[in-house]
Order: structure tokens, then sequence, then C-alpha cells
């Protein structure tokens, strides 16, 4: 018969090596979890710079175009479809929130609703997503995309604001 003190040693052993087995996997994980978001995120940088480009070739092509018209410029541009153009457009005078995709749209009127800056993990919820770590990095992901193109401003790290442009009043809510 087996002694209470030989068979709790037993038992904690078998424990301790089920936890460093975990561990291993644990960090093994982690590992291929590093080289997934490495990939995802030269996956992103390509296509925002195919799509840029194709932006940039679009509009060289249809500049002249532009200049020919002899109509007045219209206050709202109409929101960007189709191949080569890019998802969302950098901010520039007349340019009204509508043109940016659902989720931009979202994202942009709630910080410009919110008292004070917020953060990827407040807006999440909002935007009706589960506040999941995935979730809140590629809100964070977005709403970066959106400081970069001046929708937005990052006060403090990780803590946006509706960006300040001369004459934007009324930006935001007009529908």
């Amino acid at each position: 018969m087996v002694s209470l003190p030989e068979e709790l040693q037993a038992r904690e052993a078998a424990a301790r090596q089920r936890v460093e087995e975990l561990q291993a996997e644990a960090a093994e994980l982690a590992v291929r979890l590093e080289r997934a978001r490495v990939d995802l995120s030269r996956l992103e940088i390509t296509r925002e710079t195919v799509a840029q480009v194709l932006a940039e070739l679009s509009a060289a092509q249809a500049a002249p175009e532009v200049e020919a018209a002899d109509g007045p410029e219209p206050k709202e541009a109409p929101a960007p479809h189709g191949i080569g153009v890019m998802a969302v457009p950098p901010w520039r005078e007349g340019l009204v929130v509508q043109v940016l995709p659902d989720v931009y749209r979202d994202i942009v009127e709630i910080v410009a609703d919110a008292p004070g800056p917020l953060q990827a993990k407040q807006i999440v919820p909002r935007i009706g997503l589960e506040a999941t770590t995935a979730k809140i990095e590629g809100t964070r992901g977005k709403l970066k995309r959106l400081v970069e193109r001046g929708w937005l401003d990052e006060d403090a790290p990780g803590r946006f604001t509706l960006a300040r442009h001369d004459g934007d009043a009324g930006r935001v809510n007009s529908r």
C-alpha cells in the first residue's frame, strides 16, 4: 500500500510535468501567433500600398478631365468605390465622414461624440464588437489609419480624438 505523502508526491510530480508540457505548448503557440501577426501586417501594408498606388494613378489620369471641367467643385466628395480607390481617403477640405466605410464612419462618429479622448478598448463595444484582444487590436489599427489619413488625432499614445482642421465645423455630423 502507498502512503499518503508518497501519493501526494506522485500527483504533484504529474501535475508539474503537465504544467511544463502546457508551458512548452504555449511558448510554441506564442511564436506561431507572432509569425501570423507579422504575415498579416505585411499583407495589410501591401494591400494599402497597392491601393494607394492605384488611387494615385487613377487620380493622375483623371486630373486632365477635372481641369477641363467648367463647373463649380462639389462641396461633398462622393463615396469612393471600385478598384484602385483607398478605402480610407486622406481628409481634405469638403470631404465628409460619409465617404468612409461603415466601420470607419462609426468610429469617427463615436470619437466625435465623446467628451474626451477614447481608447480602442472603449470604442470596440460601442461599434458592436465583443471586447476581445483581436477586436481591440483590429480597431486600434483602424484608429491608427484614421490618424495617418487626418481624420483623428492621437493626443497621447492610445488616446484618440477628432482631428481639428480650420473650418471643419459640422464635418462629422453633416449628413
